[in-house]
C-alpha cells in the first residue's frame, strides 16, 4: 500500500506584541513590562522584515486567519496597528472573510482605540476580563476594574466587529462555586459571541509559582466547571474546545487551524511556526528570538530554533492538538497532515477503545465523555 502524502494544510498568521503595562503573576507567556516609549516604527518594521524572511513557507497559500497576540497588542497606537496590516497585505493574500483577532485589555486608555483598530482592519477582539470582582483582579494583577470590562465589553458589542471574545478565569485563589457562577453569569449577561473560560494554572518561571495563592480543591474545581458547563450550554454557548463557548457561527477560526494541526507562520519576539514543506514532505518547528532588544538588533538573525518534528512524534503532536477539539477527528486529515498511514494511529489506540475512551469507525475517531476527562490517559496509549 502507497504511503500517505503530506498536503498542504490552510495557513494562518501569529504576530506577537510583546510588551505589557504590568506583567501578571500567573502569566507565562513571553511578555516585557514596559518602560518607556514603545519602539513601535522599528517594531512594525521589524515584523514585516521577519514574515519576508519566512515568506517561501507561505508556498502559494492565502491567510485565512490572522491572531495578533501579546503580551497587549492593544498599547500599540492606532497608527502602529494601520501601518502593520498595510504591510501584511502587501506581502500575504488574505482571504476575503479572513478573520482577523487583536488581543485586547480592558483599560479605559485600550478602549478608546477600539474604533480605530477595527478600522485598521480588526474584525475580532479578544478581550481580557479574567474576573469582574474587584479583590480577585488585584489578586490577578489586572489594572482594570469590573466596570471598566463591562464598558468594553459593550464598547465592543457596539463596533462593526464580526465577533469578539471574553476571556473569563475560573478556579481563582480561594474561589468558592457561588463566587465563580457569580462572575460567569456577569459575563454571559454582557452577551459577547464568544466566551473563553478557563482554569487558573500555576505556570513555571511565574510570581504565583515562587508564591502560590490557595486555590480551589479537586472537587470544587469540578463543581465549579460542571455548573460553569450548564450555564454556558443554557444560555445558548456550544462548548467546541476544552476552554472554548460560542454562540453559532463565532468559533474562533484561528484556534481551530491551531488544534488542527493546520500551519501557521509566527513573527515576533518568541513567536512559534509550524510549517508544513510538502515537496520535501516533512514539518517544520521553528522559534523566534524572545527579547525585544535581541529582536530588533538587526546584526542578530530572527530565528532562535529551527527543527523538524520526527515522524515518530508526529501522531502524538497531531492528537495532543486535535482531542482538544470536541468533535470526531478526520482519519483523512490525519493522513493529510501528517503523511502517515490511519491504520497506525488505530493500532495505537485498541488500549483507549477497550477502555472506553475512544470510538472508531471507518472515517472517524472520536473521544468518549469519559475519554474527554481523561484525555491525557488517551494520549499515554499512543506513548506505550
Amino acid at each position: 500500500m502507497t504511503a500517505p502524502k503530506l498536503k498542504l494544510p490552510p495557513l494562518s498568521l501569529y504576530v506577537h506584541i510583546p510588551w505589557c503595562i504590568q506583567k501578571c503573576p500567573y502569566c507565562d507567556f513571553n511578555s516585557h513590562k514596559l518602560s518607556g516609549e514603545i519602539p513601535e516604527r522599528e517594531y512594525v518594521a521589524r515584523l514585516l522584515d521577519d514574515l519576508r524572511a519566512d515568506f517561501s513557507w507561505v508556498q502559494g497559500r492565502d491567510i485565512t486567519s490572522i491572531f495578533i497576540g501579546g503580551g497587549t497588542p492593544s498599547v500599540l497606537s492606532a497608527a502602529a496597528m494601520q501601518s502593520l496590516m498595510e504591510g501584511i497585505r502587501q506581502l500575504l493574500v488574505l482571504t476575503d472573510d479572513c478573520e482577523v483577532t487583536m488581543e485586547a485589555n480592558p483599560g479605559t486608555f485600550e478602549t478608546e482605540k477600539f474604533a480605530d483598530f477595527v478600522k485598521a482592519g480588526i474584525t475580532r477582539l479578544s478581550i481580557g476580563v479574567q474576573s469582574l470582582q474587584s479583590e480577585q483582579l488585584s489578586r490577578l494583577g489586572r489594572i482594570h476594574d469590573p466596570e471598566q470590562a463591562r464598558e468594553a465589553a459593550a464598547h465592543a458589542s457596539q463596533l462593526p466587529l464580526k465577533s469578539f471574545n471574553l476571556d473569563l478565569m475560573h478556579g481563582l485563589p480561594n474561589q468558592s462555586l457561588d463566587a465563580a457562577m457569580d462572575d460567569l453569569k456577569q459575563v454571559i449577561a454582557l452577551n459577547p459571541p464568544h466566551i473563553s473560560w478557563y482554569q487558573l494554572t500555576i505556570e513555571p518561571n511565574t510570581l504565583f509559582a515562587s508564591s502560590p495563592p490557595e486555590l480551589p480543591d479537586e472537587e470544587t474545581l469540578w463543581d465549579i466547571y460542571q455548573k460553569g458547563h450548564e450555564l454556558l450550554e443554557a444560555a445558548g454557548y456550544k462548548q467546541y474546545e476544552v476552554s472554548a463557548y460560542s454562540k453559532p457561527g463565532h468559533q474562533s477560526r484561528h484556534n481551530r487551524n491551531y488544534w488542527q494541526f493546520g500551519d501557521y507562520l509566527g513573527i515576533g519576539c518568541g513567536a512559534h511556526s509550524k510549517v508544513t514543506l510538502a515537496q520535501e514532505q516533512r514539518i517544520i518547528r521553528c522559534e523566534k528570538i524572545k527579547h525585544p532588544k535581541g529582536y530588533l538588533d538587526l546584526t542578530k538573525p530572527l530565528r532562535y530554533k529551527l527543527n523538524e518534528v520526527a515522524k515518530d512524534d508526529l501522531t502524538f503532536e497531531f492528537f495532543m492538538n486535535q482531542f482538544r477539539l470536541l468533535e470526531p477527528v478526520s482519519k483523512q486529515r490525519f493522513e493529510n497532515t501528517t503523511g502517515l498511514p490511519s491504520s497506525q494511529a488505530s493500532q495505537q489506540f485498541n488500549k483507549a477503545i477497550r477502555l472506553e475512551l475512544l470510538t472508531e469507525n471507518d472515517e472517524t475517531w472520536e473521544l468518549t465523555p469519559k475519554g474527554h476527562r481523561f484525555l491525557n490517559s488517551v494520549l499515554d496509549t499512543l506513548l506505550d
